[in-house]
């Protein structure tokens, strides 16, 4: 292939046609420039279209990719022959978004492109072949897609081979892009799709507008298919490309009309470098004219800004008014820019500034915080508009943050339809409309109908919501909206009816060109009929597997949703091994929908199946990171594969909750699996910090592989959780004296213990020794003392103080251990002579105790003391006087009293 990008290319990727272009053959030239400027007419009614599309008599019935010869017939050399193709491609796929995103309406059909000898193919069979042939993996095409044989015609002139024009493997990602939205749900990307574009990258270096927005668009596809780390390293990435400086930091300002103090508000400092062109200056003229705009004077807005509707609060600003000039945050990289006058940034930042304000909401958890991490990211971009797509996504984004506001609801659902009355409209060029199109996830006409309509759905306007979907045959959301008003059976009525063909709305019958008198409506669409029987067999359990199998035919095995839905039927009913079967089909065809594979998992270990089910909760973790659960079962299913037993527990363990899996013999577990195990817990606690039993499976584990400092900060964080109800059970008391142990086997002398290199060395090894010591102290003084009143954590905080030397704090632990065990709270009256011999054994324990101790402790009365807690103990039971024992207390009380005679 080429190493080098040609002019044409560039413009068509760039969507402006330079001032000139040299070497370039005229007739491809002109179509370039056509398909830039957006006269998609001009270039694919053209005579080297016309050629391209040719379909031969009795070929259309055969699939797209079958029926076009796509061979030019004129004498074109290849370089001029591939410009052509990918050209046509572009122009094609415009076209289809066009009609389906942006807006305005299309002036071209497909059949005024594709040339046939046949007079019977009409505009709708086109469409509906384009969209069968659109399913992907079992993901049916939206069945209302408009001009569908033009993405399905990108298709294949951009799968054919490109040996001169580098750029058509990004144009072969903008239709994957494209694409992903078309289907019910993201399928999986061609294998090494974002690698093939490696030597483009590289080429593009150069020109960082190009290079940075290559990055940007392979960060939104990732987006797509929910891998959010590799998007966010790939829109931090962008940025550096572009040198997009930003800093989220806080300035003083005020966000309601009577706030009569400053305080620090959030605000994102961003400044542009790249070079502005003279058609993305700022649409109003100057910079300060957006913010006029956004002020609530919308009817004085110049004609090619989306409308933006005003919040016209009593109490909240239209926006935060700064009153600072500088930022608060100490040496800010951007202190020179005044938070209230920002400078205009350029377009492609304003996309990539979106694109991680997209990314805050997927990585973060659904609250206020992250509503206030988003906020200023898209106000950036709101204050300065410079192109109207991306304007209109800010718009979108703020529309869908205040959405959950009792104060900014109302204005968030009147923007969500002015965005989506705009459309139509002709208040911007086709060409600026399209230059940041694949820059942004801007979504499609009807999904941002459908929306509006879940906005409806959330505000309790149910009837209003119904006849957006209606009119969407978005069926699935509308047996939904008839079960929230209570009457299923009428869902239930649609669906039969659509699936037999007896329900055909007049309007769409008009507007599909089709005779009313049709006895019925057929279904060309397997995968759409597949998942109408889906949806039936979700509303009557009782003929479910019918439905869902029926499903699985239709499609001809393609259906990935009859098989999850089959699955989970199965699994919820104990069939596990029929629930695998099914679900390890819906994942073969797939893989991205991470609660098959965690359902799969979860059957897999009910049947014992360790490896099945450790594969399965992977490939979990490796489509959701955040997926604590599942983390937890991975580390669950290290320590099981190569055991033999783990029988009783394996059903408590599905549910992801299991606190006693790592309890079980371990002899046969290899250590680099309960390794394994300690990094899945690990990276599952990052994302399920107050889940106390996966605290308790990762105290034990860590303790397992030698990891001591983090067994002791895992304990720390069980007794923190449960200590309220649990009290001293939630102290793991064996892990606790492994603890002590642990750091009492080390010299009390730090030069004999780091003997090479002293103190210093003594403590680098934060699992043993002094190392542990800080730990395991802060975890007795901070959080079990204060909590927990146990013997035995008293016993083991005394041994720790013994072999640091505290003699005092150690006789005092080991009495405040007494008084707690069974001697200490031993009442007068007890007849239990188990206890009570029990309860002898502590006395001559304390006393010893008082013994070794007391001569260490300065100014210690400790005869007095022992005497005093034997006299007080015999006193209480005297009941059991006599047990032979008694003799015992009797020695023990007369040997104090010879100590203290002597003394």
């Amino acid at each position: 292939m080429s190493s080098s990008v040609s002019p044409v290319e560039k413009a068509l990727l760039r969507g402006k046609w330079p001032a000139k272009i040299q070497d370039i053959p005229s007739t491809v030239a002109d179509l370039a420039k056509a398909v830039v400027e957006g006269r998609f007419r001009d270039a694919l009614t053209s005579p080297s279209s016309r050629e391209l599309f040719h379909v031969q008599l009795g070929k259309f019935n055969m699939p797209f990719d079958q029926a076009f010869d796509l061979t030019p017939r004129s004498s074109a050399g290849p370089v001029e022959t591939e410009l052509l193709r990918l050209t046509l491609a572009v122009a094609c796929l415009h076209a289809f978004v066009q009609l389906n995103w942006t807006g305005p309406d299309l002036d071209v059909h497909p059949l005024e492109v594709i040339s046939m000898e046949s007079a019977e193919v009409t505009e709708e069979s086109v469409n509906e072949k384009a969209i069968s042939e659109l399913a992907q993996c079992g993901e049916p095409a939206y069945h209302l897609t408009k001009v569908a044989a033009f993405l399905r015609l990108a298709q294949i002139l951009l799968a054919l081979p490109y040996d001169h024009c580098q750029s058509a493997l990004w144009w072969r990602l903008r239709v994957t892009f494209v694409h992903q939205q078309v289907l019910d749900e993201p399928v999986p990307q061609t294998p090494g799709l974002l690698a093939t574009l490696e030597p483009l990258l590289a080429n593009l270096s150069a020109e960082p507008d190009l290079a940075g927005r290559l990055i940007l668009e392979e960060g939104l596809l990732e987006h797509q298919l929910s891998q959010d780390r590799s998007a966010a390293d790939l829109f931090v990435q962008a940025a550096k490309t572009t040198a997009l400086e930003f800093e989220l930091t806080g300035a003083l300002g005020k966000r309601t009309k009577f706030q009569q103090v400053d305080l620090s508000q959030l605000v994102l400092l961003a400044e542009s470098h790249l070079p502005d062109d003279d058609d993305t200056m700022v649409i109003a003229g100057s910079r300060n004219s957006a913010e006029e705009t956004v002020a609530g004077k919308p009817q004085e807005q110049q004609p090619n800004i989306p409308e933006t509707i005003a919040l016209n609060d009593d109490t909240l600003l239209e926006q935060t008014e700064f009153t600072s000039s500088n930022p608060s945050a100490l040496g800010s990289r951007l202190s020179h820019i005044d938070p209230s006058s920002q400078p205009p940034l350029n377009p492609l930042d304003q996309c990539i500034l979106l694109a991680m304000c997209l990314n805050v909401k997927n990585t973060s958890p659904s609250h206020g915080l992250t509503n206030e991490q988003m906020a200023p990211y898209i106000s950036r971009v709101i204050s300065h508009p410079r192109n109207w797509s991306v304007h209109t996504m800010a718009l979108l984004l703020r529309s869908r943050l205040e959405s959950s506001r009792t104060r900014t609801v109302e204005r968030s659902t009147l923007q969500l339809q002015a965005l989506i009355d705009q459309m139509p409209t002709a208040d911007s060029t086709l060409q600026e409309r399209l230059l940041f199109f694949y820059s942004i996830l801007l979504p499609s006409k009807w999904e941002l109908e459908r929306e509006l309509a879940l906005r409806f759905l959330s505000l309790g306007v149910v009837r209003s919501a119904l006849e957006i979907f209606e009119r969407l045959e978005m069926w699935e959301e509308v047996v939904k909206c008839w079960v929230t008003l209570e009457r299923p059976e009428k869902g239930i009525t649609i669906v039969r009816d659509l699936l037999e063909g007896r329900k055909a709305e007049a309007e769409e019958i008009v507007s599909r060109g089709k005779i009313a008198s049709a006895s019925r409506r057929e279904i060309h669409d397997n995968a759409r009929e597949a998942k109408l029987w889906c949806i039936l067999g979700d509303l009557e359990p009782d003929n479910a597997v019918e439905h869902y199998e029926r499903a699985w035919k239709i499609s001809k095995g393609s259906s990935a949703r009859a098989m999850r839905a089959l699955g989970g039927y199965y699994f919820a009913r104990a069939k596990f091994t029929e629930a695998i079967t099914c679900l390890k089909r819906a994942v073969a065809i797939n893989p991205l929908f991470s609660r098959s594979w965690f359902i799969l998992g979860c059957a897999a270990m009910r049947v014992e199946d360790w490896e099945e089910a450790k594969n399965a909760f992977a490939r979990c973790v490796a489509i959701d990171e955040d997926d604590a659960e599942s983390w937890n079962n991975l580390a669950s299913m290290y320590l099981r594969i190569g055991t033999t037993s783990g029988k009783k527990d394996s059903e408590d363990e599905a549910d992801g909750t299991d606190e006693r899996s790592t309890d079980e013999p371990t002899k046969s577990i290899t250590f680099s699996n309960k390794l394994l195990a300690f990094r899945a817990l690990k990276q599952g606690l990052k994302f399920s910090y107050d889940n106390w039993r996966m605290w308790s499976n990762y105290m034990i584990v860590a303790m397992d592989v030698g990891e001591l400092a983090e067994s002791c900060r895992a304990l720390g964080r069980v007794v923190e959780e449960t200590s309220d109800k649990a009290g001293a059970d939630s102290v793991d008391i064996d892990v606790l004296e492994r603890l002590v142990a642990a750091v009492t086997r080390g010299s009390t002398n730090p030069e004999d213990e780091g003997a090479e290199g002293g103190e210093e060395a003594a403590a680098q090894n934060p699992n043993e020794g002094r190392g542990l010591l800080g730990s395991v102290s802060r975890l007795f003084e901070q959080i079990l003392l204060p909590r927990v009143s146990s013997p035995r954590v008293f016993r083991a905080y005394a041994r720790l103080l013994t072999w640091e030397g505290r003699w005092e704090e150690a006789l005092k632990a080991y009495l405040d251990g007494y008084r707690t065990g069974v001697a200490g709270t031993m009442q007068k009256g007890e007849t239990d002579v188990e206890r009570w011999r029990e309860a002898v054994g502590e006395v001559g324990e304390i006393v010893d105790v008082l013994r070794n101790f007391g001569p260490r402790v300065e100014g210690s009365k400790w005869q007095l003391q022992g005497r005093s807690i034997v006299r007080t103990f015999i006193g209480r039971t005297r009941e059991f006087e006599d047990e032979p024992e008694w003799a015992r207390l009797m020695e023990i009380q007369e040997e104090l009293s010879q100590k203290e005679d002597d003394n």
